[in-house]
C-alpha cells in the first residue's frame, strides 16, 4: 500500500480527505460557468504544493535544502530527533520539524498523496539523528516528556526494541497513524501555549504582536 493509500484508508485520513473534497466542492461551486476540475487539479493550481520544492533525491544534502521548518521557523538540524520529511506524490518536499508541522502540511495539501514519510530516529546513536520511513517505525507517546511543538512528545523509532524500551516508564508505543491522530487531538492546547510563549518573548524583546493575531 502506498502512503497515499495508507492515509486515505486511516480514519484520520479519510476524514480529512473527505473534508477537503467538500471544500474544493463548495468554492468551485461558487463560480457558475466554469468547467469542471477534480480536487486533484484544484489542489495542483491552488494549494500550497506549488510552492514546495521538487526534489527526486530529498534525503541528499537534507538539512542545505530544507534547513527551517516553514511552519514554526525552527531550525531542523537542532531537532533531528523529531523532523520529518515528507515526499508528495509529485516529487514536491516539505521538511519540518516535528510531527506536530509534518500534520499541518498533510492537512493542508490535503490531495497531495504523500508516497513516503520519513522521521529522525529518535533512538539512533549520535547527535544527528539519521531518517527512516515512518512505514516501518515505532512512535512512543511520552505525556511526561514535552516534545517539539507539543507538550507531550511523539518521537519516531527504527528500532522498534528501543521504542518498547522507552516507553517502559510510563509512556506508550504507537504506529504512525495513532501518532498523527494525536497530533491532531493536540493541536488546539499545543498551538495556544506556543501562541502564549511567542507572545511573552516578544513581549520582552519589546515587540508588539502583529495586528490581527
Amino acid at each position: 500500500m502506498n502512503r497515499r493509500d495508507f492515509l486515505l484508508t486511516t480514519t484520520t485520513g479519510a476524514a480529512f480527505a473527505s473534508l477537503g473534497a467538500a471544500a474544493a466542492h463548495a468554492e468551485m461551486a461558487m463560480s457558475p460557468g466554469e468547467k469542471p476540475v477534480s480536487p486533484m487539479q484544484w489542489t495542483d493550481e491552488n494549494g500550497l504544493t506549488r510552492f514546495l520544492k521538487h526534489d527526486t533525491d530529498p534525503l541528499n544534502d537534507e538539512f542545505a535544502k530544507y534547513p527551517r521548518c516553514p511552519y514554526c521557523g525552527m531550525m531542523r538540524q537542532m531537532y533531528s530527533h523529531s523532523r520529518h520529511l515528507i515526499v508528495y506524490g509529485n516529487d514536491t518536499v516539505d521538511g519540518t520539524c516535528s510531527l506536530h508541522c509534518a500534520a499541518i502540511s498533510l492537512s493542508l495539501n490535503m490531495d497531495a498523496g504523500p508516497k513516503a514519510i520519513y522521521a529522525g530516529d529518535a533512538g539512533a546513536e549520535g547527535e544527528v539523528k539519521p531518517l527512516a520511513d515512518t512505514a516501518a517505525m515505532t512512535y512512543v507517546i511520552d505525556p511526561a516528556k514535552p516534545g517539539t511543538m507539543t507538550a507531550v512528545s511523539k518521537w519516531a523509532y527504527a528500532d522498534a526494541a528501543k521504542a518498547e524500551e522507552a516507553a517502559s516508564k510510563g509512556a506508550k508505543t504507537a504506529t504512525f497513524e495513532e501518532a498523527l491522530t494525536l497530533a491532531y487531538l493536540d493541536m488546539a492546547k499545543d498551538t495556544l501555549a506556543i501562541r502564549k510563549r511567542r507572545g511573552e518573548k516578544r513581549k520582552q524583546m519589546g515587540m508588539e504582536m502583529p495586528a490581527g493575531n
